[in-house]
């Protein structure tokens, strides 16, 4: 037996010849000639140096803003196989044959192009006429601004795209009450905003004020008695598309910027040393094969775990402080201990038994522990770190750190220390290379050594 059965099917097809139109010049005025001028153009040198080393996966930290759009610049230059080799050093320098200025500007150009559409969907969208749209869009179409930051490689417009396209999908979410699309709209709104946060922090400025819309309308959504049933529902998905989403993928931004760059690189010592040991190239090479345990006659420098004022290093130098300063306040005239923000040889102590006078590792190692007592002594100058109820040089309110030296004038050495291992999990800890977080105690006078304006 067969037969057939006919199924009616229609097909609606709308086209919008203003949107089309708009669209179709946008992306003329944004992408032609975009490769000109073959020259690094205003804040092209500062986003260009951050290219050049996610091509060689170099570690780096960009203090101003988030990665995300770094990474949206990057994929631009990925794809066009720009392999980092230019020096982004000065504003003006022409850019040589291997370097794919197309592709590099391509993504910022198309999010500037679309910028326009987006604008006249979201006057549509207000309740506005399609002739209204017309005349606010041309009105960013002809921005020069806007056309010149969409031109080269620059995170504005970007930014921009993403923020009008969160409010046109939440504007969508709450007018589309019946369509089966809604909770899809209000993914996109969150999706939008994680981007234009991890973009620029601006982006904060409208994500939170589409959570307080999303309160406003919310509260409206509480007090409608015929929707009891699936209020709970309803708070809950709002939640998790605006709040949740969004956190999630900003941390994931910085999870896909750490995955890719393994390598050492100019910023390492902004990081503790922990992290740097993870890194190829880095610390990781240098420690490789050290002992883990700190010991009774190792040598070690310490590093600040505070970032404040900068990231430094215990150090010392054959240079003594002044008998009286200009104020005229005295000090020890012992030698100079500071805090030195680089590698360098006068970096280096070594961890003394202050019972013993040997200066080397025994065998078997004796390890340090939490809470036992230890002299430091200077690996270049041989001095003592010590320090007395004298006034600090930077901090007059703190006490004085030195290289002890003895000038026969009735001041006695106090250069023991005891160890606090603070992250330490049993009372007999054993002091961990990169991972031990130290606090020195003077015996003495029970004085931290630490960090203030930049001196110990």
């Amino acid at each position: 037996l067969w037969f057939c059965v006919k199924l009616p099917i229609s097909v609606r097809v709308e086209i919008n010849l203003l949107l089309m139109a708009v669209t179709g010049l946008a992306l003329v005025t944004r992408l032609y000639g975009i490769h000109f001028p073959r020259a690094v153009v205003f804040d092209e040198v500062y986003y260009g140096q951050f290219l050049s080393l996610y091509m060689k996966q170099v570690f780096f930290i960009d203090e101003s803003g988030p990665p995300f759009g770094h990474m949206v610049l990057a994929l631009g230059a990925y794809l066009g196989g720009f392999d980092g080799n230019f020096v982004w050093n000065r504003i003006g320098a022409e850019y040589t044959s291997n370097v794919p200025v197309w592709s590099l500007r391509v993504i910022p150009a198309f999010a500037g192009s679309f910028c326009i559409p987006l604008a006249y969907l979201l006057v549509v969208e207000l309740g506005y006429s399609h002739f209204s749209a017309l005349g606010a869009c041309m009105l960013l179409l002809m921005e020069n601004s806007l056309i010149v930051q969409s031109r080269f490689m620059l995170l504005e417009s970007v930014l921009i795209f993403f923020l009008l396209l969160a409010v046109l999908s939440y504007l969508h979410f709450h007018k589309a009450r019946n369509s089966s699309f809604r909770w899809f709209w209000l993914m996109i709104c969150g999706v939008s905003c994680a981007c234009g946060i991890g973009v620029k922090y601006m982006g904060m400025f409208t994500y939170f004020l589409l959570l307080g819309l999303t309160a406003v309308h919310t509260w409206q959504l509480i007090g409608d008695r015929t929707l009891s049933h699936v209020i709970v529902v309803q708070v809950l998905v709002r939640f998790l598309a605006l709040v949740v989403l969004p956190v999630i993928m900003y941390i994931g931004f910085f999870y896909v910027h750490l995955t890719l760059l393994y390598r050492s690189g100019p910023h390492d010592q902004m990081m503790s040393s922990a992290f740097q040991a993870s890194l190829e190239g880095g610390l990781a090479r240098i420690t490789q094969g050290q002992p883990l345990d700190v010991a009774l006659g190792s040598q070690v420098t310490l590093r600040t775990v505070s970032s404040k004022p900068v990231p430094c290093w215990l150090h010392s130098h054959k240079v003594n402080y002044p008998i009286r300063y200009e104020n005229g306040r005295g000090s020890s005239h012992q030698q100079q201990v500071t805090c030195y923000p680089f590698k360098d040889v006068n970096n280096w102590w070594i961890i003394k038994d202050p019972g013993r006078h040997t200066l080397v590792v025994s065998s078997p190692p004796r390890p340090v522990r939490h809470g036992d007592i230890i002299q430091l002594l200077h690996g270049m100058t041989s001095r003592y770190l010590n320090t007395h109820d004298v006034a600090a040089p930077m901090s007059p309110h703190s006490q004085e750190v030195s290289g002890y030296i003895d000038f026969n004038v009735s001041m006695p050495a106090q250069n023991l220390w005891r160890v606090d291992i603070v992250n330490r999990e049993s009372d007999r800890e054993i002091w961990k290379t990169i991972l031990s977080e130290v606090r020195l105690v003077h015996v003495n006078t029970s004085a931290v050594l630490k960090v203030l304006d930049g001196s110990p």
